[in-house]
């Protein structure tokens, strides 16, 4: 038996995402008595012996993939799962993790546990905790399947340095794409929100999107990622690619700043997982205090030109 964990790649570099879900691979492997095999498909720029810095035992890369494709990805995984006598499949809750799991799952004939949050308590069966109820509460699962599909939550396990010497060896895929990517339009010169590890928001409490250019400093000085609640993005004040909510992007970054937002339920489901949440309102009643870690009630157009001045003060 062995343990397989997708090693997902963006323009060929490997982003925090996968060496965390690499970290829990080598986990799950320990607990398992067994190696770790890393997958990684497409063309790569970084070295993929650097998953071994991350416990991977061996790496295999697929590199006459192309653009992501479920279909193609997850059959390509089947096969390798198969040929290399693997229970264990993990992949980290990306965008295209998301449908790589359930799609696997299902190519796979295997059982799937998503929002995984911990170390397995057990790997025959599988035993974990993962996250339920919108991330409001935690349940301890397990698997009476033979073969399990283990999504790791983003942000919730970490990355830690394992140091081996990763073997890398060569791929193929199985099948073919079902999708085309014909054209990709990406954001340029900004931190991704589910990459970020301090993020600042903010809602209606600003009153119109001329005034978001202090939410904006904030965020540059603290290179953070900036974030809006739902209703703001509905009225255009922000993109809704910035939404975070159950609606919109969930996540779990260090730190999460959210000025002139009341907390509502439907927003704190997206960003209950962040370590640490520091709210800035004039309402004192607003209900996202009560999830707070820190809270400042005051008039945000007072309150964040002074956190500006302080950090600027901190950082000389």
């Amino acid at each position: 038996m062995s343990v397989l964990v997708f090693a997902e790649n963006w323009d060929g570099k490997f982003k925090n995402p996968s060496f965390e879900a690499v970290s829990y691979g080598k986990a799950v492997a320990d607990k398992a008595g067994t190696d770790l095999i890393a997958v990684t498909f497409g063309n790569l720029e970084d070295d993929a012996s650097v998953l071994g810095k991350y416990g991977a035992n061996k790496v295999v890369h697929v590199s006459d993939a192309g653009a992501f494709d479920a279909h193609l990805y997850g059959n390509s995984l089947k096969d390798l799962a198969n040929g290399l006598s693997a229970k264990v499949v993990v992949v980290s809750q990306s965008n295209n993790g998301k449908m790589l799991s359930s799609f696997l799952a299902v190519a796979w004939e295997a059982g799937m546990i998503s929002n995984v949050v911990e170390a397995p308590e057990s790997v025959a069966p599988i035993k974990v905790k993962k996250k339920v109820f919108s991330s409001k509460g935690i349940a301890t699962v397990e698997s009476s399947e033979e073969r399990v599909v283990l999504a790791l939550a983003s942000n919730s396990f970490g990355a830690h340095e394992a140091a081996t010497d990763a073997a890398v060896e060569s791929g193929s895929t199985s099948g073919e794409a079902k999708t085309q990517s014909v054209e990709v339009d990406r954001a340029t010169g900004q931190i991704t929100l589910s990459e970020a590890e301090v993020v600042v928001s903010a809602g209606r409490g600003l009153k119109g999107p001329e005034n978001w250019g202090m939410v904006e400093e904030l965020a540059g000085l603290l290179g953070a990622a900036t974030a809006c609640s739902k209703p703001v993005s509905d009225v255009g004040w922000r993109p809704h690619t910035e939404h975070v909510g159950q609606t919109g992007k969930a996540i779990a970054p260090n730190l999460y700043i959210a000025i002139g937002i009341s907390g509502a339920i439907q927003h704190l489901a997206g960003v209950s997982s962040s370590k640490v949440i520091v709210v800035v309102n004039s309402d004192p009643e607003a209900p996202f205090f009560k999830a707070a870690d820190y809270g400042i009630v005051g008039d945000a157009f007072d309150v964040v030109p002074r956190l500006i001045e302080a950090v600027k003060e901190l950082k000389g």
